[in-house]
């Protein structure tokens, strides 16, 4: 198959990266290239898919979501979502709080046990229970808060580098995506990253790639890097050359694509990504994901994890109907072994089924806010822990 055929229709003549186009995104001491970071995902971004993705492609692999209360309060749950494989590095980690105090304890204890190389702060979630009580996406709100949380985060950081994700805003009357750049660029953070939709629009319709040049041409001492509908190589290429911005962050365009990563340093380094691959091919990924989050977890919530990946990884191709339902079935990594013994293995992935949505792809909401909450941006009272959720993201 001519490898132009292999592209969607939106990425049809765009062109690898030239010689000297593109640098490394320097993240503190951390030199990134390509400059690509794994988008942290609550159940996801877990020490085995962080392995799995890094066999295809450098870049910078962010754990899933920590909460800071549990992790000071050295909840035994939070502190294994907190661990890394041996040999992992750079070690990044993703952390929410609403209180400073809880939030530079968190950290505090991260870098005096020497246990991450990075921290990230969230503060893009869209879940309604967590921003109706004034956590998640709705701290930018309140600006004094934000800056408390980011300067008790890099303070307590030292040399460890601290960057900072959010959204645009609650809504498109409410955007919030410049002073928070500006605070975390005052603040001492070594980079931001956007994603580039409000948080009523959850995970639907198309990113606003221009909010990110806005953000870009607004913070210039720390790299800017941009997030949302990364869904082929191609697009990272096209983002940073519409935006300017340093570097791209990757979601739900991986699930079920881990060599995406692998596609990335592919058109970075100025070449052609390889075609897509057939489903016997993906079937081999599946059982390596399998087998890596069974030595991870051990075998019974590993498979039941699994599952989700299973419908990911086989969404698009001909054989997903047959497929779907057994997958969704398995209960041990021997049943997934014996039903992928049985696909045509030569299938090829349909070109044309590249950009379906993979992942959260739920449709826009009317943000919940405490009641008053707009009436005193300034007020920097921390909310209450019922405004963390250790299963949310942003």
């Amino acid at each position: 198959m001519n490898r132009e055929a292999c592209r969607s229709a939106a990425n049809r003549g765009v062109l690898p990266a030239r010689p000297g186009e593109f640098k490394s995104v320097s993240i503190g001491p951390l030199k990134v290239w390509p400059p690509v970071a794994l988008a942290p995902m609550a159940g996801i971004t877990n020490a085995p898919f962080r392995a799995l993705c890094r066999r295809f492609g450098a870049g910078l692999y962010v754990s899933e979501m920590i909460t800071a209360r549990l992790l000071a309060q050295r909840d035994p749950a939070t502190s294994k979502l907190a661990e890394f494989a041996p040999g992992e590095e750079p070690r990044s980690l993703q952390l929410y709080g609403v209180d400073p105090y809880y939030l530079g304890e968190a950290v505090a204890q991260l870098v005096q046990e020497q246990r991450v190389d990075h921290i990230d702060l969230n503060f893009g979630c869209p879940v309604r229970k967590v921003t109706r009580k004034g956590g998640g996406a709705a701290i930018p709100l309140k600006p004094n808060l934000l800056r408390n949380l980011v300067r008790a985060a890099v303070r307590n950081a030292g040399a460890i580098p601290v960057t900072l994700k959010f959204r645009m805003g609650i809504d498109e009357a409410h955007l919030t995506y410049l002073s928070a750049g500006k605070i975390a660029e005052e603040e001492g953070c070594a980079a931001v990253a956007l994603h580039a939709r409000t948080a009523a629009q959850l995970y639907s319709g198309a990113a606003c790639w221009e909010a990110i040049a806005r953000l870009k041409e607004a913070i210039t001492a720390i790299p800017v890097l941009g997030n949302g509908d990364i869904w082929e190589a191609w697009d990272a290429l096209r983002m940073m050359r519409s935006t300017a911005c340093d570097g791209v962050v990757v979601g739900r365009g991986c699930l079920g694509r881990p060599w995406l990563f692998r596609d990335l340093a592919d058109v970075f380094e100025g070449r052609e990504p390889q075609p897509p691959h057939t489903l016997g091919e993906v079937a081999e990924i599946m059982i390596q994901h399998a087998q890596l989050l069974c030595r991870w977890q051990g075998e019974k919530p590993a498979i039941f994890a699994f599952r989700k990946h299973a419908g990911w990884y086989i969404e698009g191709f001909a054989s997903e109907a047959r497929l779907r339902p057994l997958l969704l079935q398995i209960e041990t990594l021997a049943d997934l072994e014996q039903i992928l013994t049985n696909i045509p293995a030569q299938e090829p992935f349909p070109p044309g089924n590249l950009r379906i949505p993979r992942g959260k792809n739920t449709p826009p909401q009317k943000v919940a806010l405490p009641h008053g909450y707009l009436n005193n941006p300034e007020d920097d009272t921390p909310p209450g822990s019922e405004a963390e959720d250790p299963s949310s993201g942003g």
